[in-house]
């Protein structure tokens, strides 16, 4: 089967004057883009108003192609109206990079939430946003900053942490990138983290516990300027989101004031037509769907009207033209597409992301960084040593051009090094490593083990059959009974033999365990590196080895950054963006198959501290080869939302560093007192023996409480202790205190 179209038929021609690039220069000089909004949807046919409500792309062809040729492979067009130049929505997927084409595919975002550097996310935001610019799309459906209240969740490789403050500066970030060439959309809203039961879960959340935790990223990043949002599948106290008017329109709308569009998830993003529009979802995503069958019916009936046709279609076009108009977009060139620079940031960024947990001496040495002037042999052994890796096969899958392996990567950076390598057993591996310089031992996780889980039921249960149109050609209904026949449970469609999904074991496999076992038995200079992107429970073998890397799913540059980091070219500087239990009983309670869940403030760091358990690692945990201390911090001013403060960094080792300084709150008096909680972070840069000094903003409500009355953060009185510290919990962290 082939692709449908022909490319150019898919891709924006910004090229000639027409009615909507008329429009757009009126509102760049300065005019109202919802006066001119309004004008353009005067001037469409009652088919073209409707038509702006979902997908180009008829259903059965649409989804044919998805699942049998590939996914976004060219963007999914969304209210284009030719005639009169309207572009339409041109949806790229992400968020390890640009889905479509051959494009750079980054670290995953759990990765490079583990840089804590909003700086580097923008330009990879930059990045990614010209990539797909080049490539027809003008909308990146991949700023993705769900919660992750349990490390079990398949798709936590899309975000960046278990923290708001974290979540949302860096989704904020990435936004800030992608919107110099293409609307941003955020999602999944809300309360999207389990994977298995995600067409069928409700999520039952009270009001403060939802805007305390669940929420605070989301605001940040739409008062960021994000211009759209996705909805999610699962239900919210009892309503699918999708259709969901207390999250689509009394908070979006009403509370925050957002005005972009509102876009379903793909195919099953919705339950019924006209009580998503009423809701206040604009968009059904990607085809023509059930919109396209029902609407006008609806319509008829009294259950929906022309005038919410009219509400959501000024947005869609309002939207549109804001974005245009903020700048003269110019279409990048192809070849900025996987071209040198962003190959350099994606090594950049592999190696930013890299966490070092252990870093034992042996012999009197820390086993890293390796010394490649009296390195004579290195065994690189292990299931993922070779083995191209970069996350789950599902929608946020890049297909790169190349993909640097771990030894890869390491026999590049030692050209002149005996670098061994066996795949055929633990035995072996271990007679290799025992004649060897060092060891690197790189095990974990791959697509099979996590991440998006769609499986053939999706094309037979009950429910989600009614959301099908009824075929109307021959080719549909061959369409669809080859999908029907192709159904069946427990392996996913989306990606090539991939199953994914929610974990069901936060443990390495014990293949993994034997060998770390046996290979640093045989040499102690042994290095383990863990591929995953959701803690790893490694209590039972992970005192005994001497260095200790967090690789990530590390993108198509990922071995040389794991070289540049083992050989101390990059200095390690990442840091965890969640806590790392030392026991699966330490974490919030989940059955991943669950049609009914709560959720309540219990998780991650946060439960940890409230049950007195030690984590392996905590949050914000990280070595590196140089030391650090955090001096001083002082508070220079505050109000009643946010603080600066001055804090004061040294690099007492004998190498340059990057140290990522953490703003802990915690209240002295009232129900949550004792409680720490992340308020901001930032990362500071200094030369060996170099102190530096500098401001750092925070805010200061993730201390409030919510107010279900005034449908707001309530004032915080008392004291609150303010500490700069390089972890969660650092006993050497420095402290000043604030009183309201």
């Amino acid at each position: 089967m082939t692709i449908s179209g022909d490319f150019a038929a898919r891709t924006e021609n910004p090229s000639g004057e027409t009615t909507f690039t008329n429009a757009v220069g009126a509102v760049r000089s300065g005019s109202d883009p919802d006066q001119f909004a309004a004008e353009l949807y005067d001037q469409l046919s009652p088919a073209e108003r409707l038509g702006l409500l979902d997908g180009d792309q008829q259903f059965w062809p649409g989804l044919a192609e998805m699942m049998q040729v590939g996914y976004n492979f060219t963007p999914y067009v969304m209210g284009s109206v030719p005639r009169l130049g309207i572009p339409g929505v041109r949806f790229v997927d992400g968020p390890r990079g640009a889905v479509v084409g051959a494009s750079t595919a980054f670290p995953v975002s759990m990765a490079r939430g583990a840089t804590w550097d909003v700086e580097l996310e923008e330009r990879v935001g930059l990045a990614i946003g010209e990539e797909l610019r080049a490539q027809g799309g003008n909308f990146f459906g991949g700023v993705c900053i769900n919660l992750p209240r349990h490390p079990a969740w398949g798709r936590v490789q899309e975000t960046y942490s278990d923290q708001p403050p974290l979540l949302g500066e860096m989704g904020a970030a990435l936004t800030r990138g992608i919107q110099r060439h293409a609307m941003a959309c955020v999602k999944h809203f809300a309360l999207n983290s389990m994977e298995q039961a995600r067409f069928s879960v409700d999520v039952s959340v009270d009001e403060a516990t939802l805007h305390e935790n669940y929420l605070p990223h989301f605001k940040r990043v739409l008062d960021e300027g994000a211009f759209s949002v996705m909805s999610s599948y699962n239900s919210v106290n009892g309503t699918w989101a999708g259709q969901n008017p207390q999250l689509l329109t009394e908070i979006l709308r009403d509370e925050w004031g957002f005005t972009g569009t509102v876009m379903s998830d793909f195919v099953w993003g919705l339950r019924d037509p006209a009580a998503s529009l009423e809701a206040g979802l604009d968009i059904e995503a990607p085809f023509a769907q059930q919109r396209a069958a029902q609407l006008v019916g609806a319509i008829a009936s009294g259950t929906t009207s022309w005038d919410a046709v009219r509400r959501s279609g000024l947005r869609i076009l309002a939207t549109q033209l804001r974005f245009y108009a903020q700048r003269e977009v110019v279409k990048p060139a192809l070849d900025t597409v996987a071209s040198a620079a962003h190959i350099a940031l994606a090594r950049e960024v592999a190696a930013r992301s890299m966490v070092l947990l252990r870093n034992e001496p042996v012999d009197g040495t820390p086993v890293l960084p390796i010394d490649p002037e009296t390195l004579r042999s290195l065994t690189v052994v292990g299931r993922l040593s070779d083995v191209a890796n970069t996350g789950d096969n599902g929608s946020s899958d890049v297909r790169a051009p190349y993909v640097v392996t771990a030894l890869a990567g390491l026999r590049a950076a030692l050209p002149g090094v005996d670098v061994r390598h066996s795949a055929a057993g633990t035995a072996e591996a271990a007679a290799l490593a025992a004649d060897s310089d060092a060891a690197i031992v790189v095990v974990g996780y791959t697509a099979a083990d996590e991440g998006e889980f769609v499986d053939g039921s999706v094309f037979s249960r009950p429910e989600l059959l009614a959301l099908y149109p009824e075929p109307v050609t021959v080719e549909d209904r061959a369409n669809r009974e080859a999908l029907y026949a192709s159904a069946g449970g427990g392996v996913s469609v989306v990606g090539s033999g991939s199953a994914g999904g929610d974990r069901r074991d936060l443990r390495l496999k014990r293949a993994d365990v034997e060998l770390i076992t046996a290979v640093s038995a045989a040499n102690p200079r042994t290095v383990v590196v863990v591929v995953a992107a959701g803690a790893v429970v490694m209590s039972e073998w992970n005192e005994d080895v001497a260095g200790l890397v967090m690789m990530w799913y590390s993108g198509m540059e990922g071995g040389n950054g794991l070289a540049d980091v083992l050989l101390g070219r990059a200095n390690p500087s990442g840091r965890l963006p969640y806590a790392i239990p030392a026991s699966e009983l330490d974490t919030a309670a989940l059955d991943i198959d669950a049609t009914e869940i709560t959720y309540d403030r219990w998780f991650g760091q946060r439960l940890l501290d409230r049950d007195a358990k030690k984590p392996s690692y905590p949050l914000g945990f990280g070595l590196s080869y140089s030391t650090f201390s955090i001096d001083r911090v002082e508070v220079e001013a505050a109000d009643a939302d946010a603080a600066l403060l001055r804090i004061a960094v040294a690099n007492t080792g004998a190498i340059d560093g990057r140290h990522v300084v953490q703003v802990y709150g915690t209240l002295t008096e009232g129900d949550r007192r004792g409680q720490r909680e992340l308020l901001g972070f930032t990362v500071a840069d200094a030369a060996a023996g170099e102190a530096v000094s500098f401001d750092v903003s925070v805010s200061l409500e993730p201390l409030k409480r919510w107010s279900t009355t005034t449908k707001s953060f309530g004032a915080l009185t008392g004291s609150v202790i303010i500490e700069a510290a390089s972890y969660s919990g650092d006993p050497l962290a420095v402290s000043d205190q604030i009183r309201f």
